[in-house]
């Protein structure tokens, strides 16, 4: 038996890739279970760079209130509970609100096959424009 646990903060997550205090805990590996399974915590303010995923990917927030916006659209509020399906191959970004933190569960489904390619980071302007769903 393998166990991990997704209350540990993890790992600082690579600047190249996530602006801001991010941390990485990965809890299930490609090669365990063809699925990769992270609890990524993001202070406040803290987000990835612009990115798409070959095989989608599947958020489940799990504290606090986060951002989630798809290239093209307005930026959407995440909250605890919120379940986001992301498809395949969409340009997105995720990462907590202005104010507060948040902590999600990625979950990349498929994840031999998947190709994650990280593009531009998400700049202020961009993280600062329209917000829809705030509550």
């Amino acid at each position: 038996m393998k166990k991990s646990s997704f209350i540990e903060k993890g790992n600082p997550a690579p600047a190249d890739y996530f602006l801001g205090d991010v941390n990485v805990n990965l809890l299930l590996k490609a090669e365990d279970y063809n699925t990769i399974m992270a609890i990524v915590s993001f202070d406040a303010g803290a987000r990835t760079n612009w990115h798409t995923h070959t095989n989608g990917q599947i958020l489940i927030v799990a504290e606090g209130v986060g951002y989630y916006q798809e290239k093209g659209k307005a930026i959407q509020v995440i909250k605890v509970g919120d379940v986001v399906q992301i498809p395949v191959n969409v340009e997105h970004w995720h990462g907590a609100s202005h104010e507060t933190a948040m902590r999600h569960f990625a979950i990349i489904p498929d994840s031999k096959t998947d190709k994650t390619e990280w593009l531009a980071p998400v700049t202020e302007n961009e993280y600062n424009t329209e917000i829809i769903n705030e509550q």
